[in-house]
Protein backbone atom coordinates (compact mmCIF):
# COMPACT_ATOMS: atom_id res chain seq x y z
CA UNK A 1 0.00 0.00 0.00
CA UNK A 2 1.47 3.49 -0.87
CA UNK A 3 0.12 6.68 0.88
CA UNK A 4 0.08 10.08 -0.46
CA UNK A 5 -0.40 13.64 1.32
CA UNK A 6 -1.00 16.31 -0.50
CA UNK A 7 -0.21 19.56 1.60
CA UNK A 8 0.20 23.44 0.42
CA UNK A 9 -3.06 24.81 -1.29
CA UNK A 10 -4.35 27.94 -0.73
CA UNK A 11 -5.49 31.42 -1.65
CA UNK A 12 -3.44 33.47 -4.38
CA UNK A 13 -4.00 36.20 -6.88
CA UNK A 14 -3.71 35.92 -10.21
CA UNK A 15 -0.26 36.02 -11.52
CA UNK A 16 1.05 35.02 -8.26
CA UNK A 17 2.78 31.78 -7.08
CA UNK A 18 2.19 28.30 -5.05
CA UNK A 19 4.23 25.33 -4.58
CA UNK A 20 2.22 22.17 -3.94
CA UNK A 21 3.89 18.92 -1.78
CA UNK A 22 2.75 15.26 -2.15
CA UNK A 23 4.26 13.19 0.72
CA UNK A 24 4.58 9.15 -0.30
CA UNK A 25 4.62 6.42 2.08
CA UNK A 26 4.36 2.75 2.11
CA UNK A 27 6.12 0.53 -0.40
CA UNK A 28 7.41 1.95 -3.39
CA UNK A 29 8.95 0.67 -6.48
CA UNK A 30 10.96 2.06 -9.12
CA UNK A 31 8.29 1.49 -11.65
CA UNK A 32 6.17 4.07 -10.03
CA UNK A 33 4.78 7.41 -11.38
CA UNK A 34 3.63 10.24 -9.51
CA UNK A 35 1.40 12.34 -10.72
CA UNK A 36 -0.65 15.58 -10.16
CA UNK A 37 -4.73 16.19 -10.33
CA UNK A 38 -7.32 18.55 -10.97
CA UNK A 39 -11.17 18.99 -10.68
CA UNK A 40 -12.90 22.30 -10.86
CA UNK A 41 -16.53 22.27 -9.70
CA UNK A 42 -18.79 20.87 -11.94
CA UNK A 43 -15.69 19.60 -14.31
CA UNK A 44 -14.22 16.45 -14.56
CA UNK A 45 -10.85 15.79 -13.30
CA UNK A 46 -7.81 16.21 -15.96
CA UNK A 47 -4.35 15.50 -15.56
CA UNK A 48 -1.95 18.17 -14.83
CA UNK A 49 1.87 16.49 -14.71
CA UNK A 50 3.73 13.65 -13.58
CA UNK A 51 7.31 12.49 -12.52
CA UNK A 52 8.42 9.03 -12.39
CA UNK A 53 9.98 8.11 -8.93
CA UNK A 54 13.10 7.00 -10.65
CA UNK A 55 14.79 9.13 -13.43
CA UNK A 56 13.76 13.22 -14.51
CA UNK A 57 11.05 11.92 -17.18
CA UNK A 58 8.51 14.34 -16.71
CA UNK A 59 5.02 14.71 -18.52
CA UNK A 60 2.54 18.41 -18.53
CA UNK A 61 -0.99 19.05 -19.67
CA UNK A 62 -0.56 21.47 -22.58
CA UNK A 63 -2.34 23.99 -19.86
CA UNK A 64 0.47 24.39 -17.76
CA UNK A 65 3.33 23.71 -19.42
CA UNK A 66 5.81 26.45 -19.16
CA UNK A 67 3.91 27.61 -16.07
CA UNK A 68 3.87 24.75 -13.43
CA UNK A 69 6.65 22.85 -12.45
CA UNK A 70 6.93 18.78 -11.02
CA UNK A 71 9.26 17.58 -9.17
CA UNK A 72 10.54 15.36 -6.68
CA UNK A 73 12.48 14.90 -3.96
CA UNK A 74 13.27 11.31 -3.32
CA UNK A 75 15.41 11.76 -0.28
CA UNK A 76 11.99 12.99 1.49
CA UNK A 77 9.61 11.08 -0.57
CA UNK A 78 7.94 14.06 -1.49
CA UNK A 79 6.88 15.15 -4.96
CA UNK A 80 6.35 19.09 -5.27
CA UNK A 81 4.01 21.06 -7.68
CA UNK A 82 5.40 24.31 -8.46
CA UNK A 83 2.85 26.55 -10.09
CA UNK A 84 3.51 29.88 -11.67
CA UNK A 85 1.91 32.90 -13.03
CA UNK A 86 -1.78 31.46 -11.65
CA UNK A 87 -5.19 32.28 -12.92
CA UNK A 88 -8.63 31.52 -12.07
CA UNK A 89 -9.02 28.57 -14.69
CA UNK A 90 -6.41 27.09 -12.06
CA UNK A 91 -8.72 27.23 -9.25
CA UNK A 92 -9.65 23.25 -8.62
CA UNK A 93 -8.71 20.93 -5.56
CA UNK A 94 -5.08 19.06 -6.60
CA UNK A 95 -4.85 15.75 -5.64
CA UNK A 96 -1.67 13.62 -6.39
CA UNK A 97 -1.39 10.02 -7.19
CA UNK A 98 0.71 7.04 -7.52
CA UNK A 99 0.52 4.36 -10.67
CA UNK A 100 2.47 1.10 -10.46
CA UNK A 101 2.53 0.64 -14.37
CA UNK A 102 4.62 3.76 -14.68
CA UNK A 103 2.15 5.37 -17.02
CA UNK A 104 1.46 8.75 -17.29
CA UNK A 105 -2.24 8.49 -18.29
CA UNK A 106 -2.63 5.60 -16.06
CA UNK A 107 -3.82 3.50 -14.18
CA UNK A 108 -3.70 5.53 -10.91
CA UNK A 109 -3.95 3.23 -8.10
CA UNK A 110 -3.57 5.34 -4.91
CA UNK A 111 -4.60 8.95 -4.37
CA UNK A 112 -4.56 10.97 -1.86
CA UNK A 113 -6.92 13.56 -0.13
CA UNK A 114 -6.73 16.61 -2.41
CA UNK A 115 -5.25 20.19 -1.39
CA UNK A 116 -7.90 23.41 -2.93
CA UNK A 117 -6.02 26.12 -4.82
CA UNK A 118 -8.17 29.10 -5.48
CA UNK A 119 -7.08 32.36 -7.28
CA UNK A 120 -8.45 35.43 -7.03
CA UNK A 121 -8.21 38.35 -9.77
Amino acid sequence: QVQLVEAGGGLVQAGESLRLSCAVSGRTFSTYIVGWFRQAPGKEREFVAAIRWVGSITYYADSVKGRFTISRDNAKNTVYLQMNSLNREDAAVYSCAAGEDGRWNGPYDYWGQGTQVAVSS
